[in-house]
């Protein structure tokens, strides 16, 4: 049965619990918990006023903020903390502490952020940064064009809002910390607690086997495992510390609002001549990418020689954002992919044949590095034929001139995405037993995207054994090797290639000990499923049955998976077709249909 962290109950453990400021920006004048402290079963009260248990938290290195800090920036932020007996103990004991909060002015709009009269939510203003890319002439590539469209799109913020919310137990061992924590890096949040407590990484053991979700959200830990740390420690008891579902949609992150001015050259034939995309997004109170990859999909989707960018990320009184499946890519898809088929409808071409007509050979915002594949191409017109694009089209043209508010139509669009650049290098081990069952220790989470069950397969390829008969050990920073957070879509490319060649020196020692006992040269071996044979095919032997690993007892394998080199990258391409049905009179749109297409890899 999974045990998630929001399970685990440890002998003698207490429940944490948070107070967050009510104000989207104010200064805690005062903090009075002696009501707090008094109640029956409340163990630990923590706040600005408990000096040794108030380190600085790194949001950012420009700004120095305290994990309970005098200025709340966000609702939500943490004031003051509480261990209890019982969570409605806890949740009692936080209506007790007193805090006079002196309220401030706000800004909550990335588009008055920068106003000369708008609030500032840090000294020097709300401006975090701006950045421009350029390539060719855009200038001289709208004037070549036969028709330019400019159009301003918008989106709304967007929250993750996992099945189980953030949080964490927290047990003291000595002077050695263990946190069960709902987070998809067990080893980024080792390194993070660490820090912030000035802990040797050595003396902190994260285990995150199963989490409830976190699509972005839990790549990173919060302030809530270093409060429920503290409280341990304090108590000398386990804490457990999960937020509640307001607390975590108003403090743990955000797809963030995003506006973006998208213009368009183009000629006759369809070629994209021309792109400028200007992009304001917000980190919200402290830097957080607000504007990160906002831009990639117009750079870099489709073939275009010219194009100018320009993001502008801003500081709001909200929540830092965090990252949200494919973070900017959302944003800009849906300014692009509608700019493509407005382009389509003015030229009175199909909006697949449009997208056909600029298809990228290679990544033009990363140096021109060719494509190995045609994957977009492949996409559209695959998709295209499944979906029946064409013949859709027609019968949905058709029904909209009938009678009746029922109204359908199809639509589509394309993506890509991007793993590498550079990312950690991963380290598996693998053994083998007597047996012929098989133990896999990785340090990669398990997210919910099914990685334990890929890894499986890929041993179970490998060296022909039943599925079923290997366990993983995963995502431990105590007994498992290092991996990087499971996110960015590279978790099975990361992680695949290293339980490949674990599998791979597996194999090498199990043709050696089959060779001594068949009686031939290590040349003259081959694996056949469960079973080494000799090559000419007249004697075999099972894995199982082997007498050398019989002998050895277990037979161990060590894969690693380097980094990827800088400034390579692999690219997936994608494209979607959906067809809908509206009611003209009530506005309710039905999904009726929808069919995607994705270069998902060998």
């Amino acid at each position: 049965m999974a045990v998630f962290p929001s399970d685990v109950v440890l002998p003698g453990m207490v429940y944490g619990a948070i107070l967050g400021c009510p104000h989207p920006n104010a200064s805690v004048r005062s903090v009075d918990t002696s009501r707090a402290e008094s109640l029956p079963g409340v163990h630990a009260v923590i706040s600005r006023n408990t000096a040794d248990a108030n380190p600085d938290w790194p949001y950012a290195d420009a700004h120095n903020a305290k994990l309970f800090d005098d200025r709340c920036r966000f609702e939500g932020e943490a004031v003051a903390a509480v261990a209890a007996d019982s969570p409605y103990r806890a949740f009692d004991a936080l209506r007790a502490i007193e805090v006079d909060y002196e309220r401030l002015p706000f800004v909550s709009d990335e588009l008055k952020a920068l106003d000369p009269d708008a609030p500032q939510v840090h000294p020097g203003g709300n401006r975090v940064t701006t950045q421009r890319y350029a390539r060719g002439d855009a200038a001289n590539g709208f004037r070549q064009a036969d028709l330019v469209l400019e159009q301003t799109y918008r989106t709304a913020s967007e929250l993750q809002t996992p099945l189980e919310p953030h949080g964490c137990a927290a047990r003291w061992d000595g002077d050695s910390l263990t946190i069960w924590e709902s987070t998809q890096g067990v080893y980024a949040v080792q390194s993070e607690v660490a820090q912030v407590l000035a802990l040797p990484l050595s003396r902190v053991r994260v285990i995150g086997h199963y989490m409830g979700g976190g699509f972005g959200s839990k790549l990173q830990t919060g302030k809530y495992s270093i409060i429920a740390a503290l409280l341990a420690r304090r108590i000398n008891r386990p804490v457990k510390l999960f937020l509640t579902r307001e607390q975590t949609l108003l403090t743990m992150g955000n797809r963030p609002p995003a506006t973006m001015t998208l213009k368009v050259g183009v000629k006759r034939d369809g070629t994209l001549s021309a792109i400028r995309f200007e992009g304001i997004g917000a980190s919200g109170a402290y830097p957080a990418g607000g504007t990160s990859l906002l831009d990639w999909l117009a750079k870099d989707l489709y073939r275009c020689a010219n194009v100018e960018t320009e993001l502008t990320d801003v500081y709001i009184n909200a929540q830092p954002a965090r990252p949200f499946r494919a973070p900017g890519y959302v944003q800009c898809s849906w300014a692009l992919e509608q700019m493509m088929d407005a382009l389509a409808a003015e030229l009175g071409m199909d909006p697949v044949e449009l997208r056909l007509r600029n298809i990228p050979d290679g990544t033009q915002a990363r140096g021109d590095k060719p494509y190995t594949t045609e994957g977009l191409r492949l996409c559209l017109e695959q998709g295209a034929a499944a979906f029946g694009w064409k013949e859709a089209k027609q019968r949905t043209a058709a029904q909209r001139a009938g009678a009746g508010r029922l109204k359908r139509g199809v639509g589509m669009a394309a993506a890509n995405w991007f793993v590498g650049d550079g990312r950690p290098p991963s380290t598996v081990i693998l053994r083998l037993h007597a047996d012929g069952t098989a133990n896999l220790n990785m340090g990669a989470s398990d997210i919910g995207t099914g990685t334990k069950t890929v890894m499986a397969m890929v041993v179970a390829e490998e060296l022909g054994l039943d599925p079923d008969s290997i366990q993983i050990d995963h995502a431990d920073t105590g007994t498992t090797q290092y991996a990087s957070p499971s996110g960015g879509s590279k978790t099975v490319p990361t992680e695949a290639p290293a339980v490949r060649r674990a599998c791979l020196a597996v194999k090498d020692q199990l043709m050696d000990l089959a060779a001594v006992q068949l009686g031939v040269g290590r040349d003259q071996v081959v694996f056949a499923g469960d079973a080494i044979r000799a090559a000419d095919g007249r004697a075999s032997v099972k894995i199982r049955d082997l007498d050398g690993l019989k002998g050895q007892k277990v037979i161990v394998g060590v894969g690693q998976r380097e980094a990827n080199p800088r400034n390579l990258s692999i690219t997936p391409f994608a494209a979607q077709f959906c067809e809908v049905e509206v009611n003209t009179l009530t506005g309710e749109v039905r999904l009726l249909r929808l069919l995607g297409t994705n270069e998902s890899g060998r």
